[in-house]
């Protein structure tokens, strides 16, 4: 093996290489999450056109077996080797991933995309803020919990169940997230999360059934619950494995505190579900706190 190179010898080349090198993969991360933002919005945002025909539970059921055909493919798990204690947080994350998405769904469908998507987020938010011990934490904590009390003001045409299920939401996301990391201690890669999603489908196959038994849905409708699954599943689920090798977890964490921005600019564009300037505050009060937490330095 030949000698290394002396450190006077490789610095002056080294560090020009290095950093169009840096800038590119910076690029390149940055480029893969507002895709994966704006198709999990999008995604949404379709899927909803689908609701008069297939209803949320539907739409969701299609969602369920796009994403369990994608994890099972990526993911590959050997259920037959799966022990108890293994199946155990893996039927939990099952329950709480259809819940979630049956939950959001439905919360879009009786109080728009931007509204539920900004509800939901505050269960990830939660779980950051509440392993933090810092004050800025608690101001953060103070700052959302302001935004989603204003969101959820009085009006008279306040759906309250609407915003029940996309405070249910959160909860379910907080617990993924929890169940997740449970699950991906006790089991290799992402074997875990794709039996999950499998389990998921599998339970909703009834639904689906119902639902076709009942009506028998449009071509086009069957169209918008299977682009919902590839852009709000596929899509993102894939971006994601590329953008966590391009950029560090806290710009991760970052750029998904504006996914509500996203749905609701989409939300709003898209389906013509204009938001208030009372609500775009509130949005902004939840998705800065989101932001200011991670960008706080950590002594």
């Amino acid at each position: 093996m030949p000698a290394a190179p002396s450190a006077s010898t490789t610095a002056p080349s080294a560090a020009p290489a290095a950093e169009p090198e840096g800038s590119r993969r910076r690029a390149v991360g940055i480029a893969t999450m507002v895709g994966s933002g704006l198709s999990n919005q999008t995604g949404a945002a379709i899927g909803s056109l689908a609701f008069p025909v297939l209803g949320p539970t539907g739409v969701v059921a299609v969602r369920q077996y796009v994403a369990a055909l994608v994890l099972l493919a990526v993911g590959r798990p050997r259920l037959r080797s799966f022990t108890r204690e293994q199946w155990g947080p893996v039927l939990l994350l099952a329950l709480v991933f259809g819940t979630m998405n049956l939950s959001l769904y439905t919360a879009i469908d009786r109080i728009g995309l931007g509204l539920a998507v900004t509800l939901e987020f505050l269960g990830p938010l939660t779980v950051a803020l509440a392993a933090a011990r810092r004050r800025i934490d608690a101001a953060c904590a103070v700052t959302a919990a302001a935004g989603a009390v204003t969101l959820m003001r009085p009006q008279p045409s306040t759906d309250y169940v609407g915003m029940g299920l996309g405070l249910l939401a959160a909860v379910c996301w907080a617990s993924y997230i929890l169940l997740n990391r449970t699950v991906g201690r006790r089991l290799p890669g992402v074997q875990g999360s794709a039996a999950a999603s499998a389990v998921s489908a599998l339970a909703f196959l009834p639904v689906g059934v119902f639902v076709v038994l009942r009506e028998p849905p449009t071509a086009p409708a069957v169209g918008y619950a299977v682009a919902a699954g590839v852009l709000s599943s596929a899509v993102p689920y894939l971006a994601d494995l590329v953008t966590l090798r391009q950029v560090p977890p806290a710009a991760f964490g970052l750029f998904m505190s504006v996914n509500p921005v996203l749905a609701a600019l989409v939300g709003w564009i898209g389906l013509g579900q204009g938001l208030g300037l009372v609500d775009w505050t509130a949005i902004g009060a939840v998705v800065c706190a989101n932001a200011l937490s991670i960008l706080a330095p950590r002594r």
